[in-house]
């Protein structure tokens, strides 16, 4: 049984992250498309309106394509210049580590002790390299080739996903009245209303958490590029953009950034990694207490202890799709949990006051 769901689910996978891109692309295209063309288009330009949906999805994909090659065109000279900046400081970082040891060995003679008897037995090392070079060169070429399989796999998928997205994209209008037909015709009406409803809060809470942690996001690495350029710290532009991607995973994705970024600036000066996590803590303040309140606010309707549970376990079953996917549907399960709750006290009478 399980075995031919997963058949099922690996024939369907392309039309899946179809459907996934054409969501995600639909939240920008509907903001191009009554931006382009308002309402009021329709009586003074019929034929224009006609071509709305076409035009904002060229308009959108163009967009996206330029966010994408911006980031790039930002990311990759920067990675360029950080990988050669940390290659001519690692020895003198090394150096200073080295000559730290020596002068708390000084200080600490027990340390001396520990450290000869921990050095490394170099013959040993070098025998067991050569026989893991030996023996797992099959293993490394069959592994080479998995992944070589695994990545044309997933590219075919997406370029297939994608093509489906645009045709999900055009007749959207369309789809949505068949879905309903189908809904109203093998449903009773009572379900299939329900149905419907539910449908459109998911769609309304999905939508309003993608933008709005995406415009967070932005917001939250061009304020630490500016602060850090301010405060003149190394590798501004690579953190600040690594920052803003991390911070796109809802509680937890801007501490990866910041423990990567103080890595980074530790080779370059480690008062500076100490300052920068300084400037995190003090940002991060700012960003949960006054940024995501009014970007986002209460766009997912989830109190703060179950947006941290949605992210664990989410996290835990499906790994970082599973964090961002996970808030908006515990949302959405959440919304209709008080709903059901209000009426069942409502029924009864009772004194408590509405579940909130």
């Amino acid at each position: 049984m399980f075995r031919f769901a997963g058949i099922l689910v690996g024939i369907a996978a392309p039309f899946l992250v179809g459907l996934c891109i054409a969501f995600i692309l639909n939240v920008p295209m509907r903001a191009v498309e009554s931006e382009l063309f308002p309402a009021k288009l329709q009586k003074r330009h019929p034929k224009l309106y006609d071509v709305r949906r076409p035009i904002s999805l060229v308009f959108t994909i163009l967009l996206v394509i330029a966010v994408v090659f911006l980031a790039l065109f930002i990311v990759i000279p920067e990675v360029g210049r950080t990988f050669q900046t940390l290659r001519a400081g690692i020895p003198g970082f090394v150096n200073r580590i080295r000559s730290w040891w020596a002068v708390l060995a000084l200080q600490l003679p027990e340390l001396n002790r520990w450290d000869s008897g921990t050095q490394p037995e170099w013959d040993k090392i070098i025998e067991t390299t050569f026989g893991f070079l030996q023996n797992g060169a099959t293993s490394i070429f069959q592994s080479t080739m998995g992944i070589a399989t695994s990545v044309f796999s997933s590219i075919l998928n997406f370029l297939i996903g994608f093509v489906f997205a645009i045709y999900v994209l055009l007749r959207k209008d369309l789809l949505a009245h068949q879905c309903r037909k189908l809904l109203y015709a093998y449903l009773p009406e009572k379900l299939a209303d329900e149905t419907i409803r539910i449908g459109r809060l998911a769609n309304r809470t999905f939508s309003k958490f993608i933008s709005g942690q995406c415009l967070e996001a932005a917001i939250l690495g061009i304020l630490f590029f500016a602060v850090m350029s301010i405060f003149r710290f190394p590798y501004a532009m690579m953190i600040s953009v690594l920052i803003a991607f991390t911070a796109l995973i809802p509680v937890f994705g801007a501490f990866i950034g910041c423990a990567v970024g103080i890595l980074m600036i530790l080779v370059n000066s480690p008062i500076q990694a100490l300052w920068f996590l300084v400037l995190f803590l003090v940002l991060q303040q700012l960003e949960n207490n006054f940024i995501y309140p009014r970007v986002v606010g209460n766009s997912v309707g989830l109190p703060a202890m179950w947006v941290m549970f949605a992210v664990l376990i989410g996290g835990s079953t499906f790994g970082v799709v599973g964090m961002l996917f996970m808030v908006p549907l515990c949302s959405v399960l959440y919304a209709l949990l008080r709903e059901s709750v209000n009426r069942k006290l409502l029924k009864k009478q009772t004194p408590f006051r509405k579940f909130e």
